[in-house]
């Protein structure tokens, strides 16, 4: 093993049983000697040279290409070890010095009119529905969930999400609401179901549209909800109420105004909006370069400082914000369980590198959610402050309302599933 990238595993290494073996078959060992041993292979000097100089894209494509093999252990595992530790000062120099010149261009790579948005939406949620239902709970909500509980399942969880958000409209019988990035229609058919109010979803997905269309269709609901392959920035429309979950991530930092201000123009006076979004702890930052190349291009994370500023400069009012931290990692733990389940049904879908790249995917953002700073975020707007009653005690008699209405979860069947 080169001496540069021994160097740099002993910097980020401080706790865990970390052995690497390098291209020549020489062990070494990282770590405090604790916690789940963890072996890992180089099959090439190319491979070492390439993690070496450019880790956080060449980890996961040579995990992908098999010349980083996991010996013992998982890929989470060694994750876990080499990423505990968030503080970024351990980081060789040239890490940094890509990780500034990325964030300089981070704006080149988010430009994201909407041709390019279709097509970044197309690389990954109009793959094989059937790889979403391997891993998905039964109503596909391909977010974040709410663990109200330590024993809280995945399904109970996801109802749970569906409630906090609704809680946070304040519907009220009669009222337009917009899904802005409506995915497979869960939500949106859920908003309907438990209120008398009519929905319109939006999405840029061909396979989602087609999904939850039909879903509407075989729940008797299309009268109620239609969802459109439609960019949102193309509707001309007022709505009373607009929510838009886990589509904010892939909007852009360059395009935070744009998104804004036609949430301003699309919401009624007297509307309210809440939007979902993953967000980081620090600063402003950079997608991870990985993550933009092969699972979210197009696509960032932002930070609140980010976020406020844009609100604001489209006149829009704050009214609550509510941060989700951990809930997100415990999501993402489900997901990869259920997915290493039914990796051989992956396999038959589509090959061995992609299913590769779907762990290391699900691995390293649990991980971030972790150790890495990053959490989810639900902010309230509104355009006139008296939208809404004075305290905050409207959400929690909605969502005590929406818990005894929706009762006790079948196991293994969430109640707006197909």
């Amino acid at each position: 093993m080169g001496s540069l990238l021994e160097y740099a595993l002993s910097k980020v290494v401080r706790e865990g049983n970390l052995r690497v073996t390098d291209h020549a078959g020489i062990t070494h060992s990282f770590g405090d000697g604790t916690g789940t041993p963890v072996h890992v292979r180089f099959t090439s000097a190319a491979a070492e040279r390439s993690v070496l100089m450019n880790p956080e894209l060449r980890l996961g494509e040579c995990f992908m290409d098999g010349t980083f093999v996991v010996e013992e252990g998982t890929i989470y595992d060694f994750l876990d070890i080499v990423l505990r530790h968030e503080e970024t000062g351990a980081l060789p120099w040239w890490v940094l010095a890509l990780r500034g010149m990325r964030y300089l261009t981070r704006r080149l790579r988010q430009f994201n009119p909407t041709g390019r948005a279709r097509r970044n939406v197309a690389h990954h949620y109009d793959l094989d529905g059937r790889l979403y239902r391997l891993f998905l709970d039964p109503d596909l909500q391909y977010s974040c969930a709410y663990f109200e509980t330590a024993t809280t399942t995945l399904e109970e969880a996801q109802l749970a999400k569906k409630r906090h958000l609704v809680s946070k409209l304040a519907l009220s019988p009669g009222q337009r609401v917009l899904d802005i990035g409506s995915g497979w229609g869960g939500l949106g058919l859920y908003i309907a179901e438990t209120h008398p109010v009519s929905v319109v979803g939006v999405t840029l997905s061909t396979e989602q549209h087609a999904v939850s269309n039909e879903r509407a269709r075989s729940k008797a609901m299309a009268d109620r909800v239609e969802f459109r392959l439609s960019d949102y920035r193309k509707l001309d429309e007022r709505f009373d109420r607009i929510i838009s979950v886990g589509m904010f991530e892939h909007v852009g930092v360059g395009h935070y105004d744009e998104f804004f201000r036609k949430v301003r123009d699309l919401l009624a006076d007297d509307g309210v909006m809440v939007l979902h979004s993953i967000g980081r702890f620090g600063r402003p930052g950079d997608t991870n370069s990985w993550i933009q190349k092969y699972i979210f291009p197009g696509g960032y994370i932002p930070a609140l400082s980010e976020v406020m500023p844009a609100i604001e400069r489209a006149g829009l009012k704050v009214t609550d914000i509510e941060i989700l931290r951990l809930h997100y990692a415990e999501t993402l733990r489900e997901w990869r369980r259920r997915f290493m389940a039914h990796r051989d049904e992956a396999m038959r879908l589509y090959d061995e590198r992609f299913c590769r790249m779907w762990e290391f995917y699900l691995a390293g953002s649990e991980i971030s959610f972790r150790h890495q700073g990053m959490m989810n975020f639900q902010i309230q707007l509104v355009k006139n402050q008296n939208a809404l009653p004075l305290t905050r005690g409207y959400m929690e008699q909605a969502e005590n309302a929406l818990r005894l209405r929706d009762g006790p979860l079948i196991p293994g069947r969430s109640q707006a599933a197909e």
